[in-house]
């Protein structure tokens, strides 16, 4: 593991698009960062960012990677291995956004070359940052039925994968994390609508403790959704990702009693961010290290394989 450090810590981005930009605007943000600089293969986007937070723009990775202490990697998923591996044999840390990568294979990849290197990986799955997980990681008890919907207009960025991998992922993780156990099956169905890949998606995973989540992922739908229902002994929970607010539900003998649940609000890519920063000066592992990506996307590529073959 890295050592600890109280510097300034020497940010880039590799990947400056509709996600990346925030990145960028995030590190130049942080006391404890100096965003050195972008890159993108598109150097027009690459030179605007890089005027809007006056920084450099870099030519190639290999530059990046020499300058930087960490990169974001904000790249199409496809192109996650091929762009956060060099920048980690150039002793870069990397918080690669979710999904870890496009196959098990590739993830080893990442894993094996972070251990050789000693640099930390933190996978982009930015709900765990949100207010309402931390609210969540608190409530939730020994839950037995979970509902989850994730729900978005189309947009033709992201569809190199499926619905599952390009949403359902943030939610196969926050069941994971809350349940606790291990999944004993898992049944999936998904249709296409615009694109190569499934558009639309549904799957029910059983747990071997008992629990039953269903997840329902769309990226064609005219509105926009992320939320959460939590069924547990003790009563249910309500809660809105997106608009980080929610109920409790809780039995008080033959009654129900509603109420409000205390979210903090904050903006969950800030958050996210300052706490990889966080991992790198202390050297921690992240929340959502790499090892969690692997196990998110080994059950994400399960779901898309059931998908294909009835599709």
């Amino acid at each position: 593991m890295a050592e600890k450090t109280s510097k300034k810590i020497k940010c880039g981005v590799a990947g400056v698009g509709y996600l990346g930009k925030h990145h960028a605007r995030i590190y130049n943000s942080l006391n404890s960062c100096d965003l050195v600089g972008v890159f993108d293969p598109d150097l027009e986007v690459c030179r605007r960012v890089a005027n809007d937070e006056s920084c450099k723009v870099f030519n190639n990775l290999k530059q990046l990677g020499e300058e930087c202490d960490v990169v974001s990697v904000v790249s199409p998923t496809d192109l996650h291995a091929e762009v956060s591996i060099p920048l980690m044999d150039s002793g870069c840390h990397v918080l690669i956004e979710k999904p870890l990568c496009v196959s098990l294979s590739e993830a080893e990849s990442i894993l094996n070359v972070a251990q050789k290197n000693r640099t930390i990986v933190q996978v982009g799955h930015i709900e765990h940052y949100n207010p309402v997980m931390t609210f969540l990681e608190d409530a939730v008890e020994q839950p037995k039925y979970l509902t989850v919907e994730r729900l978005a207009p189309f947009q033709p960025r992201g569809t190199e994968v499926g619905v599952v991998l390009d949403l359902m992922i943030h939610d196969i993780g926050i069941i994971m994390a809350l349940v606790a156990s291990p999944i004993s099956k898992v049944d999936a169905i998904g249709v296409r609508v615009l694109s190569p890949t499934e558009d639309i998606a549904n799957a029910r995973i059983c747990f071997e403790n008992g629990c039953v989540a269903n997840l329902s992922a769309s990226r064609v739908s005219e509105k926009k959704a992320r939320e959460i229902r939590v069924f547990q002994d003790s009563g249910y929970l309500s809660l809105d990702f997106m608009n980080q607010k929610g109920h409790l539900i809780k039995k008080d003998g033959v009654t129900l009693n509603k109420q409000d649940v205390p979210v903090e609000k904050g903006e969950p890519l800030a958050l996210e961010l300052e706490s990889f920063i966080q991992c790198i000066s202390g050297a921690l592992t992240p929340k959502t290290d790499g090892v969690f990506g692997k196990t998110a996307l080994e059950v994400a590529l399960l779901i898309t394989k059931q998908i294909n073959a009835t599709m």
